[in-house]
């Protein structure tokens, strides 16, 4: 079977030969999802072999498709990190359902354009609910609004653009937003995006538990002010993904209230934990944000890409993103004809070309409950802090942060020996417990020394798997310390 040889028309297969390559396509999903735990977590590859596997001239005749299959099923998937693993510990995962996954291939396969309601009414109103369901979740007003991005970045960047335009009405070159040392990189890409300087971005310390400090805070909003600059926006964190921490979100919507400044909360990674008795209790006070980022994609369990953006008040999402009326495309004369009555999702967001991608949350909310999805929810919060004991327990490591939103950081610990040196070792284990391939574990900075870090957040993972992991670092460690 060749992809580009059809009776009639280019491009199309036969129906018996589409049902033969969708059944072994999705054979190779399945076979992953009951193999994935039985392989290996993490493989990466130098250029120079991904050259020699992949790397072809462009043929003016068709290859069978079952020949490219092969290809991906032996170069491509197995050579990568598989963040839906069950023992894949590093950033933040991304283990996935199979309800989710059909609902990409639904999506793809109808190829549904979503920027605007006359050509998706009805996706538009899944997108809707969705979006209700997710603000009332979070504490939000029904009139609130939102949109379904690529992640968080593109959400991050999305709210600052629609913060911009509510308190500054544009661009202000005396402007200042406000975000912890902690804050994902994302917040200072998506500032200089949208035209912010670096000296518009004061980087404010944070406390003990690096959570943002409302006293360096308050004392560098005065300082702004008394410079005759303009402060309009905060941006603080529910789940960092160094160690999960909480920024005190509600005595910073306090502090916003009062000085007029609009409050983004980033809970990309942890405002999804929301839906659990551990996680509401701390994130409270998220309900008091002007805007919340979540990515569906983490801690919902869905395929990438999704991410999502809400906003308490709808105007000011549809004020920031909206086309002028002197600069309407004349095609879409009779879209905009009914933006008073319908949702036209390119009015809310930077794509007017988009696709339909609440379906695969739909569905796999609808299928399973609300409740399968707190219970897994859950696991993450247990096994960090199975972890959390586990570590304390053997006596070898030092607990740098304790588990908090499903994550851990933590060293080896050696009285004998220098900061200098124990940072060596964790490098060092780093490297070893990646070659070993049980599972993947990664470092981060805290401080300005590496710690190790786990966030175990699959549904999958099991005390066992944690415990054979910290076994193996903790053997990989005293490898990598030299007597």
């Amino acid at each position: 079977m060749t992809a580009n040889k059809t009776p009639e028309h280019p491009l199309q297969l036969s129906g018996a030969e589409m049902r033969a390559l969708g059944a072994r396509a999705m054979e190779m999903v399945v076979r992953h999802f009951e193999n994935n735990r039985d392989e290996p977590v993490a493989c990466t590859l130098p250029r120079a072999t991904t050259e020699l596997l992949l790397r072809t001239p462009l043929s003016e005749h068709g290859t069978p498709v079952n020949e490219l299959l092969d290809i991906v099923a032996r170069d491509v998937f197995p050579n990568s990190l598989k963040t839906d693993h069950p023992r894949f510990y590093s950033f933040v995962p991304s283990p996935t359902n199979f309800v989710s996954v059909v609902g990409d291939l639904l999506t793809s396969g109808h190829n549904v354009f979503a920027g605007h309601w006359m050509a998706a009414s009805s996706a538009a109103q899944v997108e809707l609910t969705v979006l209700d369901w997710l603000k009332e979740l979070i504490g939000f007003p029904a009139d609130g609004a939102g949109i379904f991005v690529s992640g968080g970045s593109m959400a991050n960047l999305s709210a600052i653009a629609a913060a911009r335009d509510d308190r500054l009405g544009g661009p202000a070159a005396d402007a200042v937003v406000y975000c912890s040392d902690q804050t994902h990189s994302s917040v200072a890409k998506g500032l200089r995006l949208i035209g912010f300087a670096p000296n518009q971005r004061r980087i404010v310390a944070t406390d003990d538990d690096l959570r943002l400090s409302i006293p360096a805070l308050e004392a560098a909003i005065r300082a702004d002010l008394a410079a005759g600059l303009r402060p309009f926006c905060v941006v603080a964190n529910a789940g960092t993904t160094n160690t999960g921490a909480v920024d005190p979100l509600g005595p910073l919507a306090q502090l916003c209230a009062r000085e007029g400044l609009w409050l983004h909360v980033d809970g990309a990674y942890g405002a999804a934990a929301v839906i659990t008795e551990r996680g509401r209790a701390a994130l409270a006070g998220i309900e008091l944000a002007d805007s919340v980022t979540l990515d569906p994609h983490k801690w919902l369990f869905q395929p990438y890409e999704l991410g999502c953006l809400l906003v308490r008040d709808a105007g000011a999402l549809r004020r920031a993103f909206r086309i002028e009326d002197d600069d309407h495309p004349d095609y879409l004369v009779d879209v905009v004809r009914h933006v008073k009555h319908d949702v036209n999702f390119f009015e809310y967001g930077p794509q007017l070309t988009r696709s339909f991608k609440a379906l695969k949350l739909w569905l796999s909310l609808r299928a399973f409950g609300l409740a399968e999805f707190r219970r897994a929810v859950d696991v993450g919060f247990d096994m960090a802090e199975h972890a959390e004991r586990t570590l304390r327990a053997s006596g070898a490591w030092e607990v740098v942060t304790p588990a908090q939103m499903g994550i851990v950081t933590f060293r080896w610990r050696d009285d004998t020996k220098t900061p200098q040196e124990i940072d060596a070792i964790t490098s060092r284990t780093v490297d070893l417990m990646r070659e070993d391939g049980y599972a993947l574990v990664m470092s981060t900075m805290l401080r300005g020394r590496p710690a190790l870090r786990l966030c175990p957040i699959n549904p999958g993972t099991t005390a066992a798997e944690i415990d054979e992991t910290i076994a193996r670092l903790q053997r990989f460690s005293a490898q990598g310390n030299p007597a």
